[in-house]
């Protein structure tokens, strides 16, 4: 790698750290970080492709409490470069995706460190909030957010340091029978972040559409996009339906619930 690609994804890495810690700015996604760490390595389709499997599994991840999700941040950067590294191609994704889980566990305990170290940063911001020092507290949050940021640049930038005959060579000194289970246990780990969203979605106006589109994604000849065409028609399908049930409900003095769809389901 060059050196302006090294300094574009440590900066890239940098950016994605900070904004895991800010829910407004979505680059730490799996799907947004993995492509754009391809995109600046010079490969875009396999940071896509990685991205979209880790994306299934961290879509079930949320902070409950004092209880933190991993951190999808650090995972999606450092198993981007390892798998560009490795040289591996498609082949590769599995192993990534079980590399993945344990880096962000890693990348838990990093976060968990670096948030610790700003509970030291609040109260001096506090203490200059007492003196009305503005200019001080924004320079103090600036601070704190850059520590967010550093803690995925720097294991980043370790990475890319190493030997890329080093890297190639880790991966395949792994046992194919290691290996096989990695690419099992990843796609087992894919199904089971899919299955906790859907846990969370699921009703019974969810479900038709559910089954639905398993029935059409068996047909050969749909491709993505058509798919995508067809999902976005059923949705508009049944956002029409349910402003129509709305307005009904408003003329009929509260009669019906709103939810056509909810109210055909329960006469069954």
């Amino acid at each position: 790698m060059s050196i302006i690609q090294i300094i574009l994804v440590v900066l890239v890495a940098f950016i994605i750290g900070c904004s895991s810690v800010n829910d407004q700015i979505e680059t730490y996604q799996p799907v947004v970080a993995c492509s754009l760490i391809g995109l600046v390595m010079g490969n875009l389709e396999l940071g896509v492709m990685l991205g979209g499997s880790l994306q299934l599994i961290t879509m079930g991840w949320a902070n409950v409490g004092a209880a933190m999700a991993p951190d999808a941040s650090l995972a999606a950067v450092a198993s981007t470069i390892i798998l560009l590294l490795g040289g591996q191609g498609e082949k590769g994704i599995g192993t990534a995706i079980g590399l993945a889980v344990p880096l962000a566990v890693a990348g838990l305990a990093l976060t968990m460190f670096v948030r610790t170290i700003a509970s030291f940063i609040a109260h001096i911001m506090d203490s200059l909030a007492e003196s009305a020092n503005i200019a001080g507290i924004q320079r103090w949050h600036f601070i704190g957010m850059a520590l967010q940021g550093l803690r995925v640049a720097i294991p980043a930038l370790l990475l890319l340091l190493l030997p890329v005959h080093m890297v190639r060579g880790g991966l395949e000194s792994i046992p194919s029978w290691l290996s096989d289970g990695m690419t099992l246990g990843g796609g087992m780990v894919v199904a089971v972040g899919y299955a906790m969203v859907i846990n969370m979605m699921s009703s019974r106006e969810v479900w038709p559409f559910f089954f639905l589109g398993f029935a059409l994604a068996a047909i050969d000849k749909l491709t993505l996009i058509s798919l995508g065409i067809i999902g976005a028609c059923l949705a508009l399908l049944f956002l029409a339906l349910e402003a129509s049930g709305s307005n009904g409900r408003g003329s009929n003095d509260g009669g019906g619930s709103g939810d056509p769809l909810g109210e055909i389901l329960e006469d069954f």
